[in-house]
């Protein structure tokens, strides 16, 4: 039988509603906001007619980031903040992109299975708890097509004590609890889990708030 998962309240993106609409000036004070967008998208490496999902697009930097490198791939986003996605809708006007948005209520994508070639997601399993990153993960896993990529940045096991001294910043709008695992590391370990092979960790860049790393992950190929 299917188990319904409890969902808790979702984490705004600065940890409270009131401060989304600081979300990007806070991003390009505390962070080198091109370096660790840029090594995103290298990662991802998009290519033509790739179907790309960003889950949790946030106000969409990196959707627009990721169409601009690559103008025929086609991207999607979902998220479950409908703030964002009018912040994000806003900025797509503006350069005069087009790019799907979805909202979903953190449970089932509201995706068919197999319907991408790639995931990613940046900055968005530290405002989850427990049980919802490991349902994210089987709900990235689902959607992925067999052979497809996970790519994830996000805040991991900090590569210094200046570095664990500097997340608590991060823990103290985004709670000390569901941050918890990055600081751990285990985001592989949640990947692994969901069925993800070839996981590992393949960059990390130190910033002014702690240490913000790169994982991958493959669905495997049917046999």
């Amino acid at each position: 039988m299917h188990r319904k998962i409890k969902i808790q309240k979702y984490v705004p993106a600065l940890g409270f509603d009131w401060l989304t609409l600081w979300y990007d000036l806070t991003i390009r004070l505390t962070m080198p906001e091109s370096k660790f967008r840029d090594k995103l998208i290298d990662h991802l490496d998009p290519r033509d007619r790739e179907r790309i999902l960003e889950f949790g697009f946030g106000t969409g930097a990196n959707l627009l980031l990721g169409a601009g490198r690559s103008p025929e791939s086609r991207f999607t986003g979902l998220d479950i903040d409908p703030k964002v996605r009018k912040m994000a809708n806003r900025k797509f006007a503006r350069y005069g992109i087009k790019i799907p948005l979805k909202l979903y209520d953190g449970e089932t994508f509201p995706f068919p299975s197999d319907s991408f070639d790639k995931v990613y997601s940046c900055l968005v399993f530290h405002h989850l708890n427990l049980e919802n990153k490991r349902h994210a993960m089987m709900e990235i896993f689902r959607v992925l097509e067999p052979g497809g990529k996970l790519i994830i940045g996000d805040w991991g096991r900090a590569k210094s004590s200046i570095m664990r001294t500097a997340f608590y910043a991060v823990q103290l709008l985004d709670g000390f609890k569901n941050t918890r695992d990055n600081v751990d590391g285990r985001l592989p370990e949640f990947m692994q889990e969901a069925g993800f092979t070839g996981v590992k960790e393949t960059d990390f860049i130190n910033t002014r708030i702690g240490s913000f790393c790169y994982y991958e992950g493959f669905k495997p190929r049917l046999t």
